[in-house]
C-alpha cells in the first residue's frame, strides 16, 4: 500500500482520517449521552413529578453550569498536555456518569448525576476540534470539522430512537444505562490506537511559547470576527438547545392521538414512536446539512472567506417559519415534514464557523480559543435556552390558562424568533472575518 505523507505532518493520510472517524465517534458519543435526556424528559416529569422548568434546568442549566465552567481549565489542560488523553478520560467520565444517571432516585440526584456528565465532556469539543484541525489538510479543514460536527445529529438520532424505543420496552433507567456503556468501550479505543500529532508539529516548526490565559484573551481582543461569530452562535444554540428538550413533548402533548396511532402501525409505544421519527430527523437531514455545510464552505470560502459567515446567516433567518409552521398545523405528519428543511437548514453554521474560529489563532492557541467559543456558546444557548423556554411554557400554561399542550406549542414559536438576532450577528461577521483570519 501505498504511504502518502500529509504536508507539515508526521502522520499518513490514512492514519489522519483513521484518528479523525474515532474523534467523529467520540462526538457521536457526546451527544448520545447529551441528547438522550431531551426524549427521557416526559417520562422522567410524570415519574419525578416535575414542571417544565424544572425539566429546563435539568436538561440545560445543571448540565451547562458545569459545561461551561470547566470548558476553558480543561482546554489549558489540553493545550499544555496531551490532547488525546485528555479527550479519552473525558470520554469515560461523562459515560459513566451517564450510567448513574438512570441510578438516581430523585430529582437533585438526577441533577447531580447530569452536572457529572458535564463535568466530563467539558473535555471533548475543544481538544477534539484542535485535534482534527491538526490531522486535516488546510484545504480541507471546513469539511473535517463539519464531518466531526455530523456527531452532533448522529448522536441525536441514536439517543433519540434508541432512547425512546429502550425507554419503551424496559423504561428510562435502562435506556441512560445502554447510553452509557459503549462510551467506556470507546475510551479504551482512545487511549489505544491515537496520538497526538502537537508533539511532531511543534518538532518540525520553530517552538512557540506556552501562552498564558491572558495571552489568548490579548490575541482574541482585537478578533472583532470572533466575538461576532461566537454571540451569533450563542443566539442560535439558544434556540436550539432551548428547543430541543422540548420537541418530544411537544408531539406527545399535542399530537398524542396521532403519535399513538401511528406507532400502533409500526408496533412502537408513543415515545418509541417519537423518538425514532424525531432521530431520523435529526440523524439523516441534520447529518446532510452541516456535510452540505463543511463543503459549501470549502468551496466557495476558499474565494471569499467571508462565505464563512453570509452562509449561516441566511441559513438561520430562512429555517424560522419552517419551525413556526410546523408548531402552528394541527397534524404531526405535517408538522413533521415543515421541520425537514428546517433541519436541512439548522446544520449549515457548524463546519464554515468551527473552521473560522479555527483559522482565528494559532496551534497553540486552538483548544483555549475553541472553548472560550464554547463557553459563550453553551452559557447563553445551554444555560440558558432550555429554562427560558421552560419558563416560558409555565407561563403560556399557568398565566395564560392555554393548558399544557398550547403553552408549550407557543413557548417554542416564541423561542424561535430569536434566531433572528443569530442572523444579524453572522452577517455582520463577514467583512472583519476576511482580514482577521491568520490560518
Amino acid at each position: 500500500m501505498r504511504k502518502i505523507m500529509k504536508k507539515n505532518a508526521l502522520h499518513s493520510v490514512a492514519y489522519g482520517r483513521y484518528a479523525i472517524f474515532i474523534l467523529f465517534l467520540v462526538s457521536v458519543m457526546n451527544f448520545v449521552d447529551r441528547q438522550i435526556m431531551t426524549i427521557l424528559a416526559q417520562p422522567i416529569k410524570a415519574d419525578l413529578g416535575l414542571s417544565d422548568s424544572q425539566l429546563g434546568v435539568l436538561t440545560g442549566f445543571a448540565f451547562g453550569l458545569v459545561y461551561c465552567s470547566l470548558g476553558i481549565p480543561v482546554a489549558r489542560l489540553a493545550d499544555r498536555t496531551n490532547r488525546v488523553w485528555v479527550v479519552g478520560a473525558s470520554l469515560a467520565v461523562w459515560s459513566a456518569f451517564t450510567v448513574l444517571c438512570g441510578r438516581a432516585m430523585s430529582y437533585p440526584a438526577l441533577v447531580l448525576a447530569r452536572m457529572g456528565v458535564g463535568v466530563g465532556e467539558a473535555g471533548c469539543m475543544p481538544p477534539g476540534m484542535a485535534l482534527v484541525t491538526d490531522y486535516a489538510e488546510k484545504g480541507k479543514r471546513a469539511s473535517a470539522l463539519a464531518f466531526f460536527a455530523m456527531g452532533t445529529p448522529i448522536g441525536t438520532l441514536l439517543g433519540l430512537a434508541l432512547g425512546g424505543i429502550v425507554a419503551d420496552i424496559y423504561g428510562w433507567r435502562t435506556a441512560f444505562l445502554i447510553a452509557g456503556l459503549p462510551g467506556l468501550l470507546l475510551a479504551i479505543l482512545v487511549f489505544a490506537t491515537l496520538r497526538d500529532p502537537k508533539g511532531a508539529l511543534q518538532a518540525k516548526e520553530k517552538p512557540a511559547p506556552q501562552p498564558r490565559l491572558k495571552d489568548v484573551f490579548s490575541h482574541l481582543r482585537s478578533k472583532r470576527a470572533f466575538w461576532l461569530l461566537a454571540f451569533a452562535a450563542a443566539a442560535k444554540a439558544f434556540v436550539a438547545f432551548g428547543q430541543q428538550p422540548f420537541i418530544a413533548a411537544f408531539f406527545l402533548r399535542v399530537h398524542g392521538d396521532e403519535v399513538a396511532h401511528w406507532g400502533q402501525m409500526i408496533g412502537l409505544k408513543p415515545i418509541g414512536t417519537v423518538g425514532l421519527a424525531l432521530g431520523l430527523l435529526a440523524g439523516v437531514f441534520g447529518a446532510a446539512s452541516n456535510w452540505i455545510g463543511g463543503r459549501l464552505a470549502d468551496r466557495y470560502g476558499a474565494q471569499d472567506i467571508g462565505f464563512y459567515a453570509i452562509l449561516p446567516a441566511i441559513a438561520a433567518l430562512a429555517a424560522i417559519p419552517f419551525f413556526c409552521i410546523a408548531m402552528l398545523v394541527p397534524s404531526a405528519v405535517t408538522a413533521y415534514l415543515f421541520l425537514i428543511p428546517g433541519s436541512l437548514l439548522g446544520g449549515l453554521w457548524f463546519g464554515p464557523v468551527l473552521a473560522a474560529v479555527q483559522g482565528l489563532s494559532p496551534r497553540e492557541m486552538r483548544s483555549t480559543t475553541t472553548s472560550l467559543f464554547l463557553f459563550i456558546l453553551n452559557m447563553v444557548g445551554m444555560g440558558l435556552g432550555a429554562v427560558a423556554v421552560g419558563c416560558l411554557s409555565d407561563i403560556f400554561n399557568h398565566g395564560f390558562h392555554l393548558g399544557d399542550a398550547d403553552g408549550l406549542r407557543w413557548a417554542l414559536v416564541v423561542s424561535s424568533l430569536f434566531a433572528v438576532s443569530a442572523a444579524v450577528l453572522f452577517w455582520m461577521a463577514q467583512k472583519p472575518l476576511r482580514v482577521e483570519v491568520i490560518d
